[in-house]
């Protein structure tokens, strides 16, 4: 077959891809007029004006009229549809994808022609090899701020893990300390009295031992003071605990400070008045305390309250004390003559050290007064 003059064959693998004369435009595959190059346009232009040249009837899509012919309605949808220009048929292309894209069910077009994104085109993409995983980007960026946040917060997590070892620790010791305490491991099983002198020690375990056995937080306080306060001459007491087994009943006796004679008899006190003994006969190395009213007259706290303040060293060289008021507390000394005025209770241990270096710088046979009441003065009265 002959073939007419200008015509240039096509690359091989590509053929030319040719609209019908009733529509060719719309039958086309936009793949396909998207994938032509401006190379194969150009042979299919020049084969078209070759064909026209040679007198041919039959209309082509390279086929070019003049502004006063005629054009049938096939030839003006294949001209159409194959523009002799690249850029034209490129613009055709583009409008029937468009066409093609908006005519799919379940897209959207904007007023502009556009189509609006779906949640799922990215996934789509992805899975046709468009696009890398959308998924594993976002797991990627996830990953990579855990990380930044973790070494940034890093001292922070130290310093709390710090804080609930410490805390969890304590917690722990002071669990296991009150396990410990109110179980029978440490419990009451022995009692022990320290300071008992007038008072019999025995008689104390032995009205204690109700307690036995207790855990020592569980030791009733108002028990043991129930059964001390039998005992006059106990001042004061304290408890301790000795662990594992061991409870230690400290007391403080009563000090006594003089007698009183009573008509009938002789009375040991305390400075509080309570009777620590009674004897018929006057008790040695105790001052006889003569007061007017008794044990609750103004002139018997004063006058036990100096001879408490005093030494016991100075307390017996101490035959009486008479006193009326709270200021007219009077010693006298024994073996002499010598007396001692006092005065009130106050400044005890400023008139005791007075009167210790007053008697260590005289004979006390040969002075019948010492004077301590003053403060500012004291003063030596001799016998005449």
């Amino acid at each position: 077959m002959k073939r007419p003059s200008g015509f240039t064959p096509p690359p091989e693998g590509r053929r030319p891809v040719r609209g019908s004369a009733a529509g060719g435009a719309d039958d086309a595959s936009p793949d396909a007029s998207e994938a032509a190059s401006p190379r194969r346009s150009t042979s299919d232009t020049s084969r078209s004006t070759s064909r026209a040249g040679s007198g041919s009837g039959k209309s082509s899509r390279g086929d070019s009229l003049s502004a006063g012919d005629k054009k049938p309605r096939g030839a003006e949808a294949s001209s159409s549809a194959h523009s002799s220009t690249p850029g034209a048929r490129a613009k055709k292309t583009g409008s029937s994808s468009k066409e093609s894209r908006a005519a799919r069910p379940g897209s959207s077009a904007s007023s502009a022609g556009t189509r609006t994104p779906q949640p799922g085109d990215d996934d789509a993409r992805a899975s046709s090899g468009f696009l890398p995983s959308v998924r594993q980007a976002r797991r990627e960026r996830k990953r990579v701020e855990r990380a930044e946040v973790k070494r940034f917060t890093a001292r922070s997590r130290r310093r709390r893990r710090t804080w609930l070892i410490a805390g969890g620790s304590v917690v722990g010791i002071g669990v296991l300390a009150a396990a410990l305490a109110f179980s029978p491991i440490l419990s009451v099983r022995t009692i022990e009295v320290d300071g008992a002198v007038r008072v019999s020690s025995d008689a104390v375990v032995q009205g204690l031992q109700p307690i036995v056995g207790s855990p020592f937080p569980l030791v009733d306080q108002s028990a043991i003071k129930a059964e001390l306060v039998k005992y006059p001459l106990i001042e004061s007491y304290s408890v301790e605990s000795r662990p594992p087994d061991t409870l230690v009943v400290k007391l403080v006796e009563r000090t006594p400070v003089g007698v009183i004679d009573t008509g009938e008899g002789f009375t040991v006190v305390d400075a509080a008045g309570v009777v620590i003994e009674a004897s018929n006969t006057q008790p040695t190395g105790y001052p006889l305390i003569e007061v007017p009213d008794g044990v609750t007259s103004e002139g018997f706290q004063s006058a036990a309250g100096v001879l408490r303040a005093m030494p016991d060293e100075l307390r017996q060289k101490v035959a009486s004390v008479t006193a009326k008021t709270h200021d007219d507390v009077t010693l006298k000394l024994r073996d002499t003559d010598a007396t001692v005025l006092w005065g009130s209770a106050d400044d005890g241990a400023f008139k005791t050290l007075a009167l210790e270096r007053l008697m260590a710088a005289t004979d006390p046979a040969t002075v019948a007064q010492y004077d301590v009441s003053s403060r500012k003065t004291v003063v030596v009265r001799e016998q005449p």
